[in-house]
């Protein structure tokens, strides 16, 4: 969570904001990277029926997606291979994926048009204040936030996205029996979470500590290298509290 009161650019093709927020929860650091020409390719291509503008009112779901089914929301899916292997296994869900980093939307649509993906949607802003504008209490089957940055130093705590008002925020648009699942390969992290959605009282643990990784959530790279140096990966599945 970056807690700085320093205003951040709009990502790339966004307006910037008209107010800033000090000290607002957010939900990323804007990265450096190239757009290859196949994502601008795929931006030109698919950006039209795949991406949705960030509005100041409650999105409707399904008119966005073109039918009514089961609404997960993805927070930061990096270059999008997990996002889109999930949607191809779970073809009767629909996942609205927030990522600000303009590569990573790119892959993701290249994605989307290789695998013949039909059930995403992706909003390039942040997904703090998707979350607080677009989306109404209960609204949500499911979260996903898959190894956000673990800012290992103990002075930039503080900016970790699992603090208690995220958890609550997504806790209260989560339906009753709707999910939140993380997962991080930094222990002093999970730890940090599982503190902080053990205390959220609108949710309770699926397991007795950390969760079994669910099989629709597969290995990134990364992961794999990181399993390969030993290191471990902690899934938390957390339920809505009818």
């Amino acid at each position: 969570m970056d807690t700085d009161t320093t205003t951040l650019p709009a990502p790339s093709g966004l307006p910037p904001s008209d107010v800033a927020h000090p000290k607002a929860i957010k939900s990323y650091v804007l990265r450096a990277g190239r757009t290859t020409s196949g994502q601008s390719k795929a931006f030109a291509e698919l950006g039209p029926r795949f991406l949705l503008p960030y509005q100041n009112t409650l999105l409707d779901a399904p008119a966005a997606f073109g039918r009514s089914a089961p609404l997960i929301l993805e927070i930061g899916f990096g270059m999008g291979d997990a996002t889109a292997h999930i949607a191809g296994v779970r073809p009767n869900d629909n996942f609205l994926c927030c990522e600000v980093h303009e590569p990573g939307v790119g892959a993701l649509l290249k994605r989307i048009g290789e695998q013949n993906l039909h059930n995403i949607r992706i909003v390039q802003h942040d997904a703090v204040e998707v979350l607080e504008h677009m989306l109404a209490p209960a609204s949500l089957d499911g979260v996903h936030i898959f190894f956000p940055d673990p800012w290992h130093k103990k002075r930039h705590h503080k900016r970790r996205l699992i603090q208690p008002p995220l958890v609550a925020k997504l806790a209260a648009r989560l339906k009753p029996g709707g999910y939140l699942h993380c997962a991080t390969d930094w222990q002093p992290y999970a730890e940090q979470m599982l503190e902080v959605l053990s205390a959220e009282p609108l949710l309770h643990n699926s397991a007795a500590d950390y969760a079994p990784q669910p099989a629709y959530r597969p290995l990134t790279k990364f992961e794999n290298r990181g399993l390969r140096l030993g290191h471990g990966v902690w899934d938390l599945v957390f339920v809505r509290r009818p």
